[in-house]
C-alpha cells in the first residue's frame, strides 16, 4: 500500500491557504493537507504538540512555508527543522511574497530546497501551486526512511 502522501501547508493569509488547498485539490495532488497557520503551529504538528499532541500522522512529503508569519517566522521554522535529525530531510519550499535578496539567500543557507515568490496573478498563483504539488508530492523521491515517524 502506497504511504498517504501528506502537505504541511504553513500559511497566515487566508486568502493564500484557500487558494494553496483549491489548486492542490483541483489537482488532486495530495491525500492531506495539514494546515498550520503560523510557524508555532508547524513546529506543533511536527513535534506532536497542543492542538496536535497524539496525532499519528507521519511526516509530511513537503513543507509549504510562509516566510513572514506571527509567532514564528518561517525562517526559524526552517532553522529549528535542519537542526533537527528528525526533519532534516522534508523538503521545505519556502512559499512568500518576499523578493528580498537577504530572505532568499538567508533561506538557502538555511538549507530551503526551494524559494517561490507569490504571484500576484490568480491563475498564476494556482499554477504554480500545482506545479509544486505535482513534483514534491508525485515526482519526487524522498530519502529512505524519512516518511516512516509515527505514519
Amino acid at each position: 500500500m502506497a504511504p498517504l502522501k501528506r502537505i504541511l501547508l504553513v500559511e497566515d493569509n487566508d486568502r493564500d491557504v484557500e487558494l494553496t488547498l483549491a489548486a492542490l485539490e483541483e489537482h488532486k495532488l495530495a491525500n492531506e493537507v495539514v494546515v498550520a497557520r503560523d510557524g508555532a503551529e508547524a513546529l506543533d504538528y511536527l513535534n506532536h504538540r497542543g492542538k496536535f499532541a497524539g496525532h499519528m500522522n507521519g511526516l509530511p512529503v513537503v513543507v509549504l512555508l510562509d516566510l513572514k508569519m506571527p509567532k514564528v517566522d518561517g525562517l526559524e521554522v526552517l532553522r529549528i527543522m535542519r537542526a533537527d535529525d528528525a526533519f532534516k530531510f522534508v523538503p521545505v519550499v519556502m512559499i512568500t511574497s518576499s523578493r528580498e535578496e537577504q530572505d532568499l539567500v538567508q533561506s538557502y543557507k538555511l538549507g530551503v530546497n526551494a524559494y517561490v515568490v507569490k504571484p500576484v496573478d490568480f491563475q498564476k498563483f494556482m499554477e504554480s501551486v500545482r506545479q509544486l504539488g505535482f513534483f514534491w508530492a508525485v515526482v519526487n523521491e524522498p530519502p529512505p526512511g524519512t516518511m516512516k515517524r509515527n505514519s
